[in-house]
């Protein structure tokens, strides 16, 4: 069974950066697309960014492209996000996501807070 754990949540000042890590477990990370997706309080849960096994392509949501980076050490079973000149709309709970076949499995979430 697949588990991920993310970590590297919390507060920032608006303009500062946060990089959040997620181990994967349990099966053989190359088979796996990952993703980053958030949920803010009483919104729906959204992607954020994507990276397939080989890291020759990712994808961002438009709200994060050129602040956001995705990026994996299949050495390592990691997958980080860093997230550079953050704001306050991405204030959120941020979740870890690997998919293949349809299947998708989902770590527990780390809270993110960007406030002055």
């Amino acid at each position: 069974q697949v588990h991920l754990v993310e970590s590297g949540g919390g507060s920032v000042q608006p303009g500062g950066s946060l990089r959040l890590s997620c181990l994967f477990s349990g099966g053989t990370v190359t088979d796996y697309a990952m993703g980053w997706f958030r949920q803010a309080p009483e919104k729906e849960r959204e992607f954020v960014a994507g990276i397939n096994w080989s890291s020759k392509s990712t994808s961002y949501e438009n709200a994060v492209k050129g602040r956001f980076t995705i990026s994996r050490d299949n050495t390592k079973n990691t997958v980080y996000l860093q997230m550079n000149n953050m704001k306050s709309e991405d204030t959120a709970v941020y979740y870890c996501n690997a998919e293949a076949g349809g299947t998708n499995y989902w770590g527990q979430g780390t809270q993110v807070t960007v406030s002055s």
